[in-house]
């Protein structure tokens, strides 16, 4: 069903018969072609995104007007907010709307409007409040494009059972042809065909991923809650320079760099700007969230806000010097009062969404090989430990992306030490760590990590439960008052868009005994699942079709 330029406005109270109509692309061109998105979910309001595809015809160039409805059903009938905009070439054309005065723990249904076309119909939810009985949400990282078929993404978009999505970094990659990823043969050559360096390339790059049909279709059924990490700017960046930027090479200032990266993001993405700043003067997007009484969720920014350069492989002494942190001063200070207040609080779960591992991946105590992690900032690992035994902080986890694999950890100071830790009992562990495998991007190409992890399976790292280094997948988290269960998802290939998913492992941490153990029983679904976004739109006509016939249904 279309809804007509009339109703809509009727519905929007927008008024917009006033202002010009100016077209932003060409007759009969698809205005929405990089689909709908939301984000940010609070328990009254939620971010609706969506972009209107500009013409290259310097014609077309102008500021456009548009309007937008959320509403509680499928069919849009039942309109509880609307309003209008317009959007122009200082944004890239995109569209980002705070959709406020909602329901807590509710469903609902979106879409956008612009010189008379409707956008597809998105599906969001905004966070309950109170008492919770359990959540579950999907977490993924590190999806690269020419790498492989997003097909991860479309296992999650088809899932109807998702409260949100947690996407912890790598989202885009900067590489141009030849670089990392790019070799595969699959014809997803990045675009623009250089390394993403100033604001148009980041913003073209953008573009070409959210024009793959999996990535928006994940989008439209799911609100996702995001942090950036490395690539999102460059490789291994730290706050004041990164391993992959080389202005001897025309890549020009390092903050002119992240700035630009910085602004993109927050263009491209359905996050929230909360007005935080780090010590540079860039948008911050270290925050919160509260599933009501059963879970605070808090986001970090382990990468560019305020981290210290890495320390060389094996440099010990350097990781261990306590001036460097991986967070940042002001960024510490919130997270450890975070903890502090959510304990207090009487939330029963503290779970962190963050980029890099924290657990002590080192062959002994003072030996570690990958000083890009928790590992090279020792001190600040130590503080935060610290501020969890001090203060008594229980149910305690870590969600992490990054390393292309799937890990299970038990977090302690010392997991070496068999008189502060034990290895079958979980005795002096502080909480877990589930690592989420990569969307596409493969763990093999960290050669310097292969043969550490076939020695941490072997049983030489005490506090490491499970490693999977090959394969492909996500997370799926179930969260209840009596234990919070990780199940590993993975994908047989990302080379095919045939593809079988398969349950790799199950672990859980019981509520109040701050390790984690396997688990055999897969959870299921709550009996209430809301209906999916609806077949509706062009892109989304297209999408479902797509979806359907590769799953014969």
């Amino acid at each position: 069903m279309s809804l007509s330029r009339r109703r809509f406005l009727q519905f929007s109270g927008a008024g917009l018969a006033a202002l010009p109509l100016l077209k932003a692309y060409g007759s009969g061109q698809e205005p929405f072609q990089h689909g709908v998105a939301s984000g940010d979910p609070l328990a009254d309001r939620v971010i609706l995104w969506t972009r209107i595809t500009p013409s290259a015809d310097p014609e077309f160039q102008s500021m456009v007007p548009y309007t937008w409805q959320i509403a509680l059903d499928p069919e849009m009938t039942m309109v509880v907010n609307s309003g209008s905009g317009i959007t122009g070439p200082e944004v890239d054309y995109t569209i980002k709307v705070d959709a406020s005065g909602l329901l807590p723990g509710t469903s609902y249904y979106y879409r956008f409007y612009s010189n008379g076309i409707d956008s597809p119909v998105g599906r969001t939810r905004t966070l309950p409040t109170g008492h919770v009985d359990k959540l579950r949400f999907a977490v993924t990282s590190c999806s690269n494009y020419p790498m492989g078929y997003f097909n991860v993404y479309r296992e999650i978009a088809l899932r109807a059972d998702l409260d949100v999505v947690l996407h912890l970094g790598d989202y885009i990659y900067e590489y141009g042809p030849g670089g990392y990823g790019t070799d595969t043969g699959l014809g997803r050559e990045p675009i623009p065909a250089k390394e993403m360096v100033d604001i148009q390339d980041y913003r073209q790059r953008y573009a070409q991923y959210r024009s793959d049909p999996d990535l928006q279709e994940v989008h439209r059924q799911h609100p996702f809650i995001c942090v950036w990490d490395d690539h999102e700017t460059t490789n291994n960046a730290w706050a004041g320079g990164a391993e992959n930027h080389n202005p001897q090479d025309g890549e020009g200032d390092w903050f002119i760099r992240r700035s630009v990266a910085n602004q993109a993001y927050f263009e491209w993405m359905p996050i929230r700007d909360n007005g935080i700043f780090d010590l540079f003067g860039d948008k911050a997007i270290y925050r919160s969230f509260r599933f009501g009484n059963l879970m605070d969720l808090m986001m970090l920014d382990t990468r560019v806000a305020a981290r210290s350069e890495q320390a060389k492989w094996f440099d010990q002494q350097t990781a261990d010097d306590p001036e460097r942190s991986i967070l940042g001063a002001q960024q510490e200070q919130w997270l450890h009062n975070s903890l502090t207040q959510s304990q207090s609080d009487g939330v029963r779960w503290r779970v962190l969404g963050q980029q890099v591992m924290m657990a002590q991946l080192t062959l002994a105590r003072d030996l570690s090989v990958n000083m890009d992690q928790w590992d090279g900032y020792t001190a600040s690992r130590e503080r935060l430990f610290d501020h969890i035994a001090d203060n008594n902080i229980d149910n305690f986890v870590v969600l992490t992306g990054d390393i292309h694999s799937s890990w299970a950890w038990d977090l302690a100071s010392n997991p070496f030490s068999i008189l502060k830790y034990g290895r079958l009992t979980g005795r002096g562990a502080l909480g877990g760590e589930f690592v989420t495998p990569g969307v596409t991007s493969s763990f093999l190409d960290k050669s310097h990590l292969t043969d550490v992890a076939s020695i941490a399976m072997d049983g030489l790292i005490p506090h490491l439960k499970w490693v999977e280094i090959t394969q492909r997948g996500y997370l799926l988290m179930d969260v209840s008052h009596s234990r919070t269960k990780a199940h590993w998802y993975h994908v047989d290939t990302v080379t095919s868009q045939n593809y079988k998913a398969s349950l790799a492992r199950i672990y859980k941490q019981e509520a109040g005994q701050n390790h984690i153990q396997r688990a055999w029983n897969e959870s299921t679904a709550g009996e209430l699942v809301p209906a999916p976004a609806p077949q509706y739109g062009a892109l989304a006509r297209n999408t479902i079709a797509a979806l359907r016939s590769r799953y014969n249904v």
